[in-house]
């Protein structure tokens, strides 16, 4: 029989810090005189205990362990139980909610994919605000440590390749888990303060500094103004796009870095990729708008900076309506947000290390066409590919762009224009943020987007942040018999 009181037992602990979690949101507005306070009261209490219940019931079987058909049900149960908790808030809250919004934007802060279905930011309860930045900032740090831990044990879309990655995740899962997102819950917070002061240096307050510090880290996006970067303009976008940058890189190499070794950030061929494909991007846009629509210079490079690393790591700020830049530049944005950050970081959609190992594939299928008597294997971070990193990746290309146009074809059923519908399914799957169009791009929200879109949309953003795999598995008949 299948025993789901390990996976109990450990849902119900995260949940129940979930809770907890809300008596910040809920002192701020205390402390603001604001009565809404008691909705986190009421929707902390209802949290902590739901998930107290749950764990103390299942905590005799806690001794089970998580095999890998239980580990599978946790990444995805993880993910699909926070959003209901996390949603009390908005549902009981100033926002009024549906259950169906306030299921959505929970949902899209703790996948970290910063798209909103509330208007009227800058009018709402400071709690609440607080609220969507803290959901990012824990989604942020709970995908570094599924990324580094749970996925490559998974052998989910080729992630098996950073196993040996500095951290040696074999064994137990949970122990290995607790030692490893220690370490980097250290770097992550030490990088949110460093962010927070950077932005009040840039003369944000100190309230949009803690709120964009929390969701620029996570690479989350939620803004505390409806205009989001549009209406902190200027050092704020320079110090927004280091952190964003810094914020999509392995967070393995920074706890290298914090024990005295630097010399793997610079030589890692996923950073090296990254960057790269970044500064050739950012420096057509930059020229493309001085010469196209005549921007100056200055201003030239610093909107293409921005939104440029805020789409590619899936941040999703926007500074401007990029709509107006003309069609290469709206092509330009719809696939860069398909490009992504590094593996281990906070940053989502296809990550740019697969990119590598396909084209890594490509040449050395060249070479055997070329040379076929010749041995050639395929090689990434100076290592042989193995045969079944190869096949999770191309698997992962295959179901990612299927995943894409099924949601993409169910969005357009739903009434949805072709723009909408596309771009909506990109940026729910890679986790981005805007689509395009006037309705969900940079400058819209999803707000007015029918039920059964946003609820596609909910399953897309859960999708895209496990991996796509991770979820599926659940789906197939094996897995089930197995268990």
């Amino acid at each position: 029989m299948f025993d789901i009181r390990p996976i109990g037992y450990v849902i119900g602990i995260i949940v129940a810090f979930l809770g907890v979690m809300m008596i910040f949101p809920m002192i701020l507005d205390f402390a603001d005189g604001n009565p809404h306070w008691r909705v986190f009261a009421q929707a902390g209490a209802i949290t902590t205990l739901s998930g107290l219940f749950v764990s103390m019931s299942c905590s005799n079987g806690k001794s089970q362990g998580l095999e890998l058909q239980k580990t599978f049900l946790l990444t995805t149960g993880v993910w699909v139980v926070l959003p209901i908790f996390a949603a009390l808030p908005f549902l009981m809250g100033a926002t009024q909610s549906s259950v169906v919004d306030a299921v959505f934007e929970a949902t899209s802060g703790l996948t970290t994919t910063g798209s909103t279905v509330i208007s009227g930011l800058d009018d709402l309860p400071r709690g609440l605000l607080l609220w969507r930045g803290l959901l990012n900032w824990l989604g942020g740090i709970g995908i570094i440590v599924v990324a580094m831990v749970f996925l490559p044990e998974l052998r989910v879309g080729g992630m098996q390749i950073f196993r040996a990655e500095s951290f040696d995740t074999m064994g137990k899962i949970l122990p290995r888990a607790t030692q490893i997102s220690g370490q980097i819950s250290i770097i992550y917070i030490g990088l949110t303060i460093a962010c927070f002061l950077s932005y009040i240096i840039a003369d944000m307050s100190g309230f949009d500094a803690l709120i964009h510090a929390l969701t620029t880290v996570a690479t989350g996006g939620f803004s505390s103004h409806d205009a989001s970067f549009a209406a902190m303009s200027g050092p704020a976008e320079y110090v927004a796009s280091l952190y964003m940058v810094l914020a999509a890189l392995p967070f393995v190499r920074f706890v290298q870095l914090l024990n005295g070794s630097a010399r793997p950030i610079f030589t890692d061929e996923q950073i090296r990729g990254f960057v790269a494909t970044l500064a050739v991007i950012i420096a057509f846009s930059t020229v493309y708008l001085i010469y196209s629509q005549d921007f100056a210079i200055e201003q030239a490079f610093r909107q293409a900076l921005f939104n440029i690393i805020s789409i590619m790591s899936g941040t999703g700020y926007a500074s401007a309506d990029y709509m107006l830049w003309g069609a290469p530049m709206v092509a330009v944005f719809f696939f860069i947000g398909l490009i992504g950050g590094c593996a281990g970081s906070t940053a989502c959609s296809v990550k740019i290390f697969r990119y590598q190992i396909m084209l890594a594939a490509m040449s050395t299928q060249l070479r055997r066409i070329q040379s076929p008597n010749s041995v050639h294997v395929p090689h990434f971070q100076d290592r042989p590919i193995s045969q079944d990193v190869m096949d999770s990746v191309m698997v992962f290309f295959v179901m990612f762009f299927i995943s894409l146009g099924a949601l993409a074809f169910l969005l357009g059923l739903t009434g949805l224009d072709f723009i909408t519908a596309l771009s909506g399914a990109a940026t729910a799957i890679g986790n981005i943020g805007p689509g395009l169009g006037p309705e969900i791009g940079p400058t819209g929200n999803f707000e007015n987007l029918n039920s059964a879109a946003k609820g596609l949309l909910i399953f897309g953003m859960i999708l895209g942040r496990l991996e796509l795999m991770a979820v599926f598995v659940l789906f197939t008949r094996r897995f089930w018999q197995a268990a």
